[in-house]
């Protein structure tokens, strides 16, 4: 009898730890995805059917924003849980140049900075950034080992990620070469000459987003047996204009086109409208795949899934916003604080624990992401963040969901801005190298979404509170030129 209990516990013992296992976390990041580029936000020219499906099975935030309106700071705020008034870094303060030789990457992430990969980590995840990374090369103290991942595969210099069909990636420190060689993506070609041999030329055999795919896949392959968390930051749709010519064909004519030949940066495209598409289409795609993996390995119940964008849409390299209504009628685009800069796509899904086809109007930001995790993982760390948990609002407990006072934003390029979400309020100051006191702009987001009544006079007493949440929130910061509040 004894024997008996005892080889029924030890069968079972596999089974209770696997009930035990704490949820996984995969991260899927959007380049330049604009808040109305997705079926499931409104799109109408434009087909995800598996992000659509995804935020059927799955919840979808209606007022969530990015930290900052462009990518380092987007990602550093994203990973740390700081907004732009502490964050170390605010800006795309960019190093070295587009060559191979001259590859130097961004600013570096600190080596005292703790990221939400340090965190799970600590809580026993197996941890990896596939992607683009942007916070540093594999020489300096951004090194993604650095900063909590266990694994990396991808770009490190953002300007890099720039061509989809790169000379090499990075894994682990190591250069991955791939199947073709270096050409700049910037390039004009005459229109007056142009053949298809010119367009063809910025094509290539490894396309960088398949590439960051594969070792996902293989990465959820080789963790399915211990919790993991995976940050999968693609670069689709950032500009160029490049995706395999059987995507553009699945758009090709369907819409009223002229070729781009590069005069607005980037590299030219014969169907600039059709690829543009495809490139949203791919990374539906992707999706796809990777939630098809969960599934496959059996750990889709218990992996939760987040799906957002750095910034809003471009507005440049042959891209069209209005003809793709990418912002859904809100002012402005990436590098802005208006909400066409900042507010972006959240897409959650955890079978079983988050209801299938919610739709949440809960303000929140990309660095309450870094408390949402510690929460998920159950970590007790103590450390600093400007976050707010939104696990709550996920599981359908909003009585129990914290919501901010107030939401601050602070971003050095484009003139210097801040913005504040406070309520339905919303903020915004421009211009501010150029005039350091500027007024604010106030807007009613309830009304006037797309930002275009400022009430400011009307309410001295609110503009008041305004100053106070901003000389309570800004820290300088490391770079004089980053400087915004004087």
């Amino acid at each position: 009898m004894y024997l008996r209990v005892l080889f029924l516990c030890y069968c079972f013992l596999p089974l209770l730890a696997i009930g035990q296992k704490k949820p996984n976390i995969v991260y899927i990041y959007a380049d330049d995805l604009g808040y109305g580029e997705l079926g499931c936000y409104g799109q109408k020219k434009i087909r995800t059917p598996y992000l659509d499906k995804m935020a059927a099975e799955g919840i979808r935030f209606t007022q969530h924003y990015t930290s900052a309106p462009v990518c380092a700071p987007a990602r550093a705020m994203l990973m740390t849980g700081l907004h732009g008034g502490h964050s170390f870094i605010r800006g795309n303060y960019e190093l070295g140049g587009f060559t191979d030789s001259a590859e130097r990457g961004q600013m570096a992430l600190p080596s005292s900075a703790f990221t939400v990969a340090d965190l799970l980590k600590r809580e026993g995840y197996a941890t990896a950034m596939i992607g683009k990374w942007g916070l540093g090369m594999a020489t300096t103290e951004g090194n993604p080992l650095k900063h909590g991942f266990d694994y990396y595969y991808g770009y490190l210099d953002q300007k890099q990620a720039h061509n989809y069909y790169p000379s090499h990636l990075w894994e682990n420190d190591r250069w991955d070469t791939l199947r073709q060689s270096f050409f700049m993506v910037h390039q004009k070609i005459d229109s007056t000459s142009a053949t298809k041999a010119d367009f063809d030329a910025f094509k290539g055999k490894d396309y960088a987003p398949q590439k960051i795919t594969e070792k996902a896949i293989r990465f959820i392959d080789s963790n399915k047996d211990r919790p993991f968390f995976l940050y999968l930051p693609y670069t689709l749709p950032h500009l160029a204009l490049q995706v395999p010519d059987e995507w553009v064909e699945r758009y090709r004519g369907q819409f009223n086109e002229k070729p781009y030949y590069g005069q607005k940066g980037y590299c030219p495209h014969l169907y600039p409208l059709s690829a543009y598409a495809a490139m949203i289409s791919y990374l539906d795609a992707q999706v796809g795949i990777v939630l098809e993996k969960l599934k496959e390995v059996g750990v889709d119940e218990n992996t939760i899934v987040f799906f957002s964008s750095d910034n809003g849409a471009s507005f440049t390299g042959g891209a069209d916003a209005l003809f793709f209504n990418s912002a859904a009628g809100l002012r402005g685009l990436k590098m802005d604080l208006y909400e066409g800069g900042i507010r972006v796509p959240l897409i959650v899904r955890w079978p079983g624990k988050i209801r299938a086809g919610g739709i949440s109007h809960h303000v929140s930001v990309q660095h309450d992401f870094f408390e949402t995790a510690k929460e998920i993982s159950k970590s007790n760390y103590k450390g600093q963040s400007d976050g707010i948990s939104f696990l709550p609002e996920l599981l359908g407990k909003r009585e129990k969901q914290r919501k901010h006072s107030f939401i601050y934003f602070e971003y050095p390029e484009k003139g210097g801005q801040l913005a504040v979400r406070m309520g339905n309020w919303k903020a915004v100051k421009t211009d501010l190298h150029k005039n350091p006191n500027v007024k604010w702009q106030l807007y009613n987001l309830a009304i006037d979404p797309g930002e275009t009544k400022d009430l400011a006079v009307q309410y001295p007493g609110l503009l008041k509170k305004l100053d106070v949440i901003v000389r309570s929130q800004h820290n300088d910061p490391v770079i004089a030129e980053w400087d915004v509040v004087r």
